[in-house]
């Protein structure tokens, strides 16, 4: 009784902020979704498991999989309007525990942060590099030295680090929609018409055909060369951790926004927006490296040497390379945005501190944590907690992606589901709220015995993955 007389009174105090429009929670929510595994990864396993036979596969793992998650993360963040720091506080029935994982959800947000504001920094010294014509001196090997060099470097790491750290809670500080809303709104429509134009440039250039048929056209010799099974795995962890589903990030956007537009719908489109972004960015991608006799790769190496490399040699790769760069950063900064605007609710929801507290707390406290990660390249580089040549990186990844992702998906698909929970009932009657695509019904059963059995099959299929390689 007395934790509901908290939160009774911390509503009454503050008044919950809203977007602006419909179009700025698509965005901003595709933003948050769309993250550099779409440009590092996706392209990659898609080319390597028959092109677009393996888009259907992800496509239907995608529907199937990463969309029923995003519409209960959004039903719980709109019904509550709080973010996972005290949803199921609000949610859940008397006596219930279900509000524990609320710290597993601060956690997951907190640790992603932990490398992910190294990785924009990165972007940003390299669209600096690009823009300045630092690569053009460059041979292949030097190239490829350059990243090298970087991660010896812990200082100025943390230099492009910090900036990008200040930058994005500056957004934040100017609230939902001056700032998150506003800027964000920008950065995306900004990132999809740059990746069309490169990805144009790119299919234009002499030798990119063989490049787009290796991309675009199915090849089932290569399914089958792979194994089915591998394949459909790859696929349903793709669509899965693509969205960034299991900590909360996504149900903070469903607090902001009114019952007038159903959340199937929403999430749908959310959903193609992400994925037009993974599809085009291999456009830009394959037909460059084919052009040039460069081997597709995946992962930083493909990001900070191969693309480089095949800019250096391309006519006005300056500046394409360039703006190839500030795509990245537009990718990075929007889910790093999305995701602080997250962190700030929490201490917002909790304590009832202004926003700006918020923000200044939480900008000292997560440049320090992001400290391990740049040093695991480099100081602490000893540190291999996920074995031989791994980094402190990798295993804040690890826990990030192969545990807290997939539990927390499990928690929110029981939590929707279960008569112990929020129940089925309460979630559809949220879900379907106001116009546009509804819940099915029918899939009750998939989603409340099916589906929790495939997040579990991914769950243990990444540490099979980890220690079993």
């Amino acid at each position: 009784m007395q934790k509901k007389n908290v939160l009774r009174e911390r509503e009454c105090k503050m008044k919950r902020e809203k977007f602006g429009s419909r179009l700025g929670f698509i965005l901003i929510s595709a933003g948050c979704a769309i993250g550099l595994g779409n440009v590092w990864r996706f392209p990659y396993i898609t080319g390597a498991y028959g092109g677009a036979a393996f888009v259907l596969i992800y496509l239907f793992f995608l529907v199937v999989l990463g969309l029923p998650i995003m519409v209960m993360e959004f039903s719980v963040g709109r019904a509550s309007q709080k973010s996972a720091a005290l949803s199921f506080d609000k949610l859940e029935p008397k006596g219930t525990k279900w509000h524990w994982y609320k710290y597993g959800a601060m956690a997951g947000n907190y640790l992603l942060m932990m490398f992910y504001t190294t990785i924009g920094g990165w972007m940003l010294l390299y669209f600096v590099k690009m823009l300045t014509g630092q690569f053009e001196e460059l041979d292949a090997a030097g190239v490829s030295a350059e990243f090298g060099e970087l991660m010896g470097q812990p200082g100025l790491m943390a230099i492009c680090m910090i900036i990008v750290v200040v930058l994005c809670f500056a957004v934040c500080s100017m609230g939902l929609q001056k700032g998150v809303e506003g800027i964000t709104k920008v950065m995306m429509v900004l990132l999809l018409g740059l990746m069309v134009l490169l990805a144009v440039r790119s299919a234009t250039l002499p030798g990119a055909s063989e490049g787009l048929k290796f991309y675009l056209l199915p090849d089932f010799g290569k399914i089958h060369d792979a194994g089915l099974k591998e394949v459909v795995f790859a696929a349903m962890g793709q669509s899965f951790f693509t969205l960034s589903l299991g900590i909360g990030a996504i149900a903070i956007f469903g607090s902001y926004i009114d019952k007038s537009r159903s959340l199937t719908g929403e999430a749908v489109c959310v959903t193609v927006l992400d994925t037009c972004v993974a599809l085009i960015a291999g456009l830009i991608i394959f037909p460059a490296c084919f052009a040039f006799g460069v081997n597709p790769d995946s992962g930083p190496n493909l990001i900070f040497i191969t693309l480089p490399n095949i800019f250096n040699a391309m006519s006005g790769g300056r500046i394409w390379g360039a703006l190839f760069f500030l795509c990245m950063m537009f990718a990075a900064a929007s889910t790093i945005i999305a995701v602080f605007e997250n962190i700030i609710s929490f201490a917002m929801d909790l304590t009832g501190c202004t926003r700006r507290k918020a923000v200044v707390c939480n900008l000292f406290a997560i440049i320090i944590l992001s400290l391990p990660c740049l040093l695991g390249f480099n100081v602490l580089s000893g540190v291999q907690l996920l074995g031989e040549g791994s980094t402190i990186l990798d295993f804040e990844d690890f826990l990030v992606s192969n545990n807290l992702l997939p539990l927390g998906s499990l928690i929110y698909l029981l939590f929707c589901t279960s008569r112990y929970g929020w129940g089925w009932k309460k979630f559809t009657e949220e879900a379907n709220s106001g116009e546009g695509l509804r819940f099915p019904k029918w899939a009750r059963i998939y989603v409340s015995y099916i589906l929790p059995i495939i997040v579990l099959v991914i769950f243990v299929q990444g540490y099979w993955g980890i220690f079993h390689k």
